[in-house]
């Protein structure tokens, strides 16, 4: 009757017609049954496998629903700047990371945000050739709408005082004219232009070691923003039998006339990987102060960010996506940016209605939706419009926030308002903009703090605080809804992927302080276990 029995746990289905249970019976890659042990063990066989969980709290499987996967990968190779507490201890890790890997090659990196650094003050191109002057150096920001650049970087790009900004971009300039080495949005291509891009078989071998980091975390899903090299290390992984995560590959709007042209569709491919939405920006972000904003940022009244696509743009954009079948997923951060793009999917949503196109088949999303107007809250719900936030950027960011936004960050980073206005949220990290831990993110969510405890017991912003089942629901059901595979994945209940993680604790049980801490004893995805103590078994 059954390939596989798990027993001896808590199981939360996620499923409101049974949300608890005892066991689980799989069949192939599916479950096949849940309910009390003593339902399901007379269904096995001499070849059944019976898993004992020894007390373990079984969850259907975690799914990211914003990450770069390309990116992430990559990243692990890089020096990791994530967290570093000032501009010279970036600096040394630099020099320290070029004297490992001698050679005249570029010296990469990422995670770096001036903002908790003294002064605040981005850094300069100076720093870097201090340590650094005859290798190119580029080191991403952390929230990945800026990089920082040696000189060498730049005259091997060209740039210089008379260096035109690019359209959507920023070259940042000294009193004298003279580039400073921070480069804004689609300024950075001026100089990723000139990076040797790594081999389709040297970047599948990057994903197969953030592939078993993610299950080391409980991942088994996750949605991926990254561009056509990302897809093609995918599909070579799916080929050779190597892919153990699902994959939704969304689409920027750089290639999606390519998609179109294949006739491409959303949902194509299988459960392992398969096409997702069509995604655009509206802005930029807030660490480099580019998120575009109705009124100034705090202390700089010349600033309002900047629009990467105006709303005909957007619009054009939306409307041929969703009259080709594509919900849209659109990078909003600022307030102006969330009222243009949700001013955008107003006018879709009527075209829709009047095409006769169901709401629920195009399931447009806004990615961030980082600050919201008052007036602007309860829109999302209204429009059908799904809320796709990372909970662990408000913990990360608030210092930025505070600083930047004021009191209108009261509305930031803010999945309880929506979730109390009816909209629909789906939670993601943006690695490697933060740590794709889910356990992380759940965290954050519940209680808005940071795992150093800050800012305080009360979390920032506590009225922002969700329950634990909220937060977890954001990264399962809330997840697989945003993709359209709410039938497949997200729930624990017969017919949906056997896709598992098994938890040392329950979440619902435990100090909320301590979920980070909850270890992951086992991740199974297709009915396989892919980490843990049942592994081999």
């Amino acid at each position: 009757m059954f390939d596989r029995i798990l027993t001896n746990c808590t199981v939360w289905t996620l499923d409101p017609a049974r949300p608890a249970a005892g066991a689980v019976g799989l069949r192939g890659d599916r479950i096949a049954a849940v309910g009390r042990p003593d339902d399901l063990l007379p269904g096995a066989t001499r070849k059944t496998i019976v898993d004992d969980l020894g007390g373990g709290t079984l969850l259907p499987g975690f799914e990211d629903a914003h990450l770069h996967w390309q990116w992430t990968a990559a990243s692990l190779q890089q020096v990791n700047l994530m967290n570093v507490p000032s501009k010279q201890e970036a600096v040394r890790l630099v020099a320290e990371h070029a004297a490992a890997s001698p050679g005249s090659g570029w010296v990469q990196g990422s995670g770096w945000a001036q903002g908790p650094w003294e002064g605040g003050e981005f850094p300069t191109a100076e720093d870097l050739d201090a340590v650094l002057p005859d290798r190119p150096v580029c080191l991403r920001a952390r929230s990945g709408h800026a990089i920082w650049v040696n000189s060498l970087a730049l005259r091997m790009a060209g740039i210089d005082e008379h260096t035109p900004d690019p359209p959507g971009g920023e070259i940042l300039h000294r009193p004298d004219g003279k580039p400073t080495g921070l480069l804004l949005e689609t300024a950075e291509d001026l100089v990723k232009a000139h990076i040797p891009s790594p081999t389709t078989e040297e970047l599948a071998g990057w994903m197969l070691h953030a592939q078993e980091l993610a299950w080391q975390c409980g991942l088994t899903s996750v949605q991926d923003l990254d561009g056509p090299p990302a897809f093609e290390a995918m599909q070579l992984l799916h080929s050779r039998g190597q892919l153990g995560i699902r994959i939704v590959k969304h689409i920027k709007d750089t290639y999606i006339q390519h998609a179109y042209g294949l006739g491409l569709k959303p949902g194509f491919g299988d459960e392992w990987l398969s096409i997702g939405a069509l995604k655009f920006f509206a802005d930029g972000a807030l660490g480099p102060v580019s998120a575009l904003m109705i009124e100034p940022y705090e202390g700089q009244p010349e600033n309002t960010g900047i629009s990467l696509l105006d709303e005909q743009q957007m619009l054009d954009l939306a409307m041929e996506g969703t009259r080709r079948g594509f919900a849209s997923a659109v990078h909003a951060i600022g307030d102006l940016a969330v009222r243009r793009v949700l001013d955008v999917f107003e006018k879709v949503r009527a075209e829709e209605a009047r095409l006769g196109i169901p709401r629920d088949t195009r399931r447009h999303r806004i990615e961030h939706l980082q600050l919201v107007h008052p007036d602007d809250v309860h829109r999302c719900a209204e429009l059908d419009v799904i809320a796709s936030i990372q909970p662990i950027h408000g913990t990360e960011d608030y210092p930025m926030a505070d600083r930047y936004w004021g009191e209108r960050a009261r509305l930031s980073y803010n999945a309880r308002a929506q979730l109390d206005a009816g909209a629909r949220v789906a939670f993601g990290s943006d690695a490697p903009v933060e740590r794709f831990e889910p356990l992380h993110g759940i965290h954050a969510a519940v209680t808005r703090r940071r795992l150093d405890g800050s800012p305080g017991p009360e979390g920032w912003y506590p009225e922002a605080r969700l329950t634990v089942e909220e937060a977890v629901e954001g990264f399962t059901r809330g997840a697989a809804y945003s993709a359209g595979l709410e039938h497949q994945r997200g729930t624990l209940a017969p017919g949906f992927l056997a896709d598992m993680v098994v938890l040392d604790r329950d979440p619902r049980t435990v100090d909320p302080h301590d979920i980070p801490r909850l270890r992951v004893r086992g991740t199974m995805t297709g009915g396989i276990w892919r980490h843990g103590e049942w592994c081999g078994g």
